[in-house]
């Protein structure tokens, strides 16, 4: 390691070491290696690309397909005086020609981009006119049709290797399953293979799965008399509320987040809520990217998540200053039918999905051959309803076109106004002389929005006017004519969701969408379905043993304190005594129903109380059932895999 990038480490982080693994990785980036890093959830991924960028000469491109994640990230260097920038489908044109300017002078030293601007002209012309140090591919299993969230645009980054052909890449994911890992390199063209990881086990993390009908009731008890912070997942925005609302009532200190509300509002309940003045939030999967909150003590599920990647992700938020945490899963027969039926509805057919893109040209009147980047306002209910389609089906149809690069449907409603100012400071100033009356909100810009002259810059009118002692709607006004004017760029707040061509609108026979691509995402997403509930719903195998198994890792130990394995405690026997018992039990039962006293009699080889300990939990977990008659005897299908 050199001593440049401890260096750069403490004096932008303040940290005196790096995690594990991270050493590794940011020698074989400032060694020029491409390096797939598999780092889990909190293990400091943004540190690998960002500490040799730091070093090396150039701009560092950064892939995400966040937008959340990239304005979290991009505002953290700036607070570290580190220029950077983002830009992403939905922006304004003028703020994406800037952030482009700025880069081609050299003047920054990270550019984050989504993966669907990669393919436009302008984005290959500025990269090969840009001195780029590193290429960091965040999120890089969506490059895998066999990852959960494959994104065709993210194929287009070997492409852009061709630009910068002697530029490393560093490819990062929390979540890749060993097929996704060789799949990753092949897609991104690595001169040879390089695979960086740590382990993925969270000893001070416990697992747990609760089969509950009553979650609301079970969540109320755990949380009653717990001081500890917890995030607390549902599927839907309205259950965030109602369930926050719930805890409220019963003292229980809590807010709701979901990607539907404000920025102001969700930027607010995120700070309230990491300062500890909000002891729980309940969100959709809209929180928690760039949360690195370090005491998160529990973090649970009250519905069932996407899939085991999202669910290790998730659960993974809890415990990231290595003390005792808990993740608990809540689930009842119900979900796992839902969970069926939802997936079955999440893949319409493709004619479904073509006739909802050429009903979205005719809604918003774009002629074929045109509308590439325009952005419209896009209430998805008020459209299905227009249309006769089924709402669900429409936005899975849309999810399906944005993961293939056609749209992007931005959900997130409540972006802040921009501003930025053309004028140098000289020309300005000649401008309020000339303009009597103008000079009191120039100024109150000015110095309240010290970077305005450079970039463009989040801005609130209502704060604003406060300070110039006017109205909102008079700054608005008067930001309106300063923009006619040219004397500045304003681009008002939008407060609803955002539907963006991404590239011209084309007819029902030019649209390709791969029959193969479709059939093996929805084939994989099947498999990631029954992993899923396979998971939720088998109470014999520890826990955190079967989440590491599936992400590849061998010889993986029990971890003793899962819900799985404090049953397994509870016996008293270790783990190999345990197994020894209850495969014995199911070999005594699988040829007949017997008595209680019969088959602790057959097996005289153990401890009597060993083997009720093991009855009991074998019992409790549904694995062997006790009839009317008082015999004991195999349910008729082991409750594992689907119901």
């Amino acid at each position: 390691m050199s001593l440049e990038a401890r260096k750069t480490l403490v004096n932008y982080w303040g940290h005196n070491s790096f995690r594990p693994m991270q050493e590794e990785i940011i020698d074989s980036v400032l060694e020029g290696t491409d390096t797939l890093a598999l780092l889990p959830t909190g293990g400091g991924k943004s540190v690998c690309f960002q500490v040799p960028a730091l070093i090396m000469e150039g701009t560092c491109i950064v892939i995400s397909p966040l937008i959340a994640l990239m304005k979290d990230q991009v505002a953290n260097l700036k607070s570290k005086k580190i220029k950077a920038a983002a830009i992403y489908t939905g922006m304004h044109k003028d703020e994406i020609e800037a952030v482009y300017s700025n880069a081609l002078y050299n003047d920054l030293k990270f550019l984050y981009i989504s993966p669907e601007r990669l393919s436009t002209d302008v984005t290959r012309d500025v990269i090969s006119r840009m001195k780029v140090s590193l290429v960091a591919v965040d999120e890089a299993h969506c490059i895998s049709q066999w990852g959960y969230d494959f994104r065709p645009p993210y194929l287009k980054i070997a492409d852009i290797k061709e630009l910068v052909p002697d530029t490393p890449v560093l490819a990062l994911t929390a979540t890749a399953t060993p097929n996704v890992v060789v799949d990753i390199m092949e897609k991104l063209k690595f001169k040879r293979p390089n695979l960086l990881k740590t382990s993925f086990e969270r000893r001070n993390l416990s697992y747990n799965v609760s089969k509950e009908f009553d979650k609301t009731g079970y969540i109320i008890r755990k949380l009653k008399n717990s001081p500890d912070t917890s995030i607390v997942y549902v599927r839907n925005r309205r259950k965030t509320r109602e369930l926050a609302e719930i805890l409220n009532k019963n003292n229980i200190s809590a807010s709701y987040y979901h990607a539907g509300l404000d920025a102001n509002t969700r930027d607010i309940r995120q700070k309230e809520w990491s300062l500890g003045r909000t002891k729980v939030i309940v969100a959709t999967n809209a929180f928690g990217m760039g949360i690195d909150k370090p005491n998160v003590r529990l973090v649970i599920h009250y519905d069932l998540p996407d899939s085991i990647e999202s669910y290790f992700q998730e659960a993974g938020r809890a415990g990231r200053d290595l003390q005792s945490s808990a993740a608990i899963l809540l689930y009842n027969n119900n979900d796992v039918a839902r969970a069926k039926d939802l997936f079955k509805t999440s893949y319409p057919e493709l004619s479904i999905i073509k006739n909802v893109y050429n009903a979205i040209g005719n809604y918003f009147q774009i002629p074929e051959g045109s509308g590439k980047d325009m952005t419209f306002d896009f209430d998805i209910a008020e459209f299905s309803n227009q249309y006769n389609l089924n709402v669900l089906q429409t936005y899975n149809s849309i999810k399906f076109l944005e993961r293939e690069g056609y749209i992007s449907y931005i959900q997130s409603a409540g972006q802040y106004s921009k501003l930025f100012v053309p004028l140098n400071k000289e020309e300005l100033y000649n401008f309020v002389v000339e303009n009597p009356g103008s000079d009191r909100l120039l100024k109150e810009i000015m110095r309240s929005y010290s970077g305005v002259f450079t970039e463009y810059v989040n801005i609130n009118e209502t704060l604003l006017g406060k300070r110039a002692e006017m109205t909102r709607e008079e700054v608005i006004k008067k930001l309106l004519y300063f923009s006619r004017q040219n004397i500045l760029s304003y681009i008002p707040i939008k407060t609803k969701p955002q539907l963006v061509f991404a590239y011209e609108r084309l007819s029902l026979k030019h649209i390709q969408l791969s029959d193969e691509n479709y059939k093996s995402q929805k084939k994989s997403a099947e498999k990631r379905l029954a992993s899923l509930l396979d998971f939720v719903t088998d109470s014999l195998e520890c826990r955190s043993k079967t989440l590491l198994e599936y992400f590849g890792e061998k010889k993986v130990r029990r971890c003793g304190i899962c819900d799985v394995c404090k049953f397994r405690n509870k016996a008293d026997l270790n783990e190999l005594e345990f197994s020894l018992i209850e495969k014995l039990i199911i070999e005594r039962l699988s040829n007949k129903s017997m008595q209680l006293y019969e088959l602790v009699s057959s097996l005289d080889d153990h401890d009597e109380e060993d083997i009720i300990q093991v009855i009991r939990w074998l019992i409790e977990n549904n694995k062997i059932v006790r009839r009317k008659n008082e015999s004991l005897s195999l349910p008729a299908q082991l409750d594992i895999g689907f119901e």
